[in-house]
């Protein structure tokens, strides 16, 4: 089963784009402001699998599991959108505390793994890059590069602490403000273009 290389740097640079490894420090610190490095470095890893087994199971699964509850990409999207909208607000009011009340865990699930790595961006591509393989070896190709593209994301988050020792709490504070900003953007843009698709399909 030979690996194509071709299917492999596209759906590879396609993912890394959109999970946007160095766009995610800020809300990772800011998140994660309160856990210890060994914490931070296991809400790293936590965040990574999660994003994996999310969207894996989506590209082989998510067209079924979408016919089957009768829900669409537009409305993932746009509950992925009010979720993050949700975190933006918390981060700009400094209520964003207790999001870390278990050692990392709730913040390495939501929002880390989901939706802001596995997002309805992430999950759209990689089906649509498992849907247009032809054979075994592109799909496994696919199935590579979002591994390797997840690996380059942990790698990001797992050593992101030095950024934190170099900020320090003050430093994170004004991260955290600005870190919601973008999210809140990040929300609004997603929760639009769902709109947006809701209105062509109908």
């Amino acid at each position: 089963m030979p690996i194509d290389l071709h299917t492999l740097a596209s759906a590879f640079v396609t993912l890394l784009v959109i999970l946007d490894p160095p766009g995610a420090i800020p809300i990772f610190l800011t998140l994660t402001r309160s856990l210890t490095p060994k914490e931070r470095a296991g809400a790293a890893r936590r965040a990574s699998l999660v994003a994996l087994v999310v969207i894996a199971s989506f590209a082989v699964f998510g067209q079924q599991i979408l016919n089957y509850l009768h829900i669409s990409l537009a409305a993932l999207q746009g509950a992925g959108g009010l979720l993050l909208l949700i975190v933006a607000l918390q981060l700009l009011t400094g209520t964003e505390g207790g999001q870390n009340a278990d050692a990392g865990v709730n913040v390495a699930l939501v929002p880390l793994g989901t939706p802001l790595l596995a997002g309805p961006g992430a999950i759209v591509a990689t089906m649509l890059a498992v849907r247009s393989a032809h054979g075994a070896g592109q799909v496994a190709s696919v199935g590579l590069a979002l591994v390797a593209a997840l690996v380059v994301v942990w790698l990001t988050l797992r050593y992101a602490g030095g950024l934190h020792r170099v900020l320090r709490e003050s430093g994170i504070v004004l991260l955290s403000r600005i870190a919601g900003l973008l999210l809140s953007a990040i929300a609004v843009q997603m929760v639009a273009d769902s709109i947006r698709a809701f209105v062509q399909a109908h």
